[in-house]
C-alpha cells in the first residue's frame, strides 16, 4: 500500500524552494497527486500567480509555463481578483501524474505584484525496484547536466 505526503508552505514572490526527497537508496519514489493554490489574502488583495515544480534546481522563477520542458512536474496558475463588489477566486492547475520522481523537487513562484503565495501538495509514494530507480536516478542526472550546457 502506498502513502499520501503532504507539504504545504508559503513561498514569497520570486522565491524558489526545495522539498527534499532523496534518500540514499532512491527506492522510493514519488507521484504528483494533488497541487493547490490559495492567495494570502484572497478577499483584499489581487493577485496573479504562477507556481510550477520542477525536478532539477531553477535559477529564478518565471511566469512562463513550457509543457514541452521535461524536468516540469505541474504548473498552477491562480487569479484572485477583489476589485468587484464580489471577490472571484479561480484556479487552473496541470498535474503530470504519471511521472514518477525519487530525488528533490524544486517549487518556484513568480507573481504580478509582490504577495507570496500558499500550496499545498500531496505526494503518493511508491517502492521502486533496481530498474526503475535507476531509471528515475539516471533521468534526473540527464536533466541536470542538460540543464548546466
Amino acid at each position: 500500500m502506498s502513502k499520501i505526503k503532504s507539504f504545504r508552505g508559503k513561498i514569497a514572490d520570486e522565491g524558489i524552494e526545495t522539498i527534499p526527497l532523496h534518500t540514499n537508496s532512491g527506492a522510493t519514489g514519488y507521484r504528483i497527486v494533488k497541487f493547490q493554490l490559495m492567495a494570502i489574502d484572497p478577499i483584499s488583495n489581487n493577485q496573479e500567480s504562477v507556481v510550477k515544480i520542477f525536478t532539477i534546481p531553477q535559477d529564478a522563477a518565471t511566469s512562463s509555463i513550457d509543457f514541452a520542458d521535461n524536468t516540469l512536474l505541474a504548473a498552477g496558475y491562480l487569479e484572485s481578483d477583489s476589485s468587484g463588489s464580489t471577490p472571484t477566486f479561480s484556479e487552473a492547475s496541470i498535474i503530470f501524474d504519471n511521472t514518477t520522481f525519487n530525488q528533490d523537487i524544486f517549487i518556484t513562484h513568480i507573481e504580478q505584484g509582490t504577495d507570496a503565495v500558499n500550496y499545498y501538495i500531496e505526494l503518493e509514494s511508491v517502492k521502486l525496484d533496481l530498474v526503475e530507480n535507476t531509471v528515475a536516478t539516471l533521468k534526473d542526472i540527464r536533466n541536470i547536466s542538460r540543464n548546466a550546457e
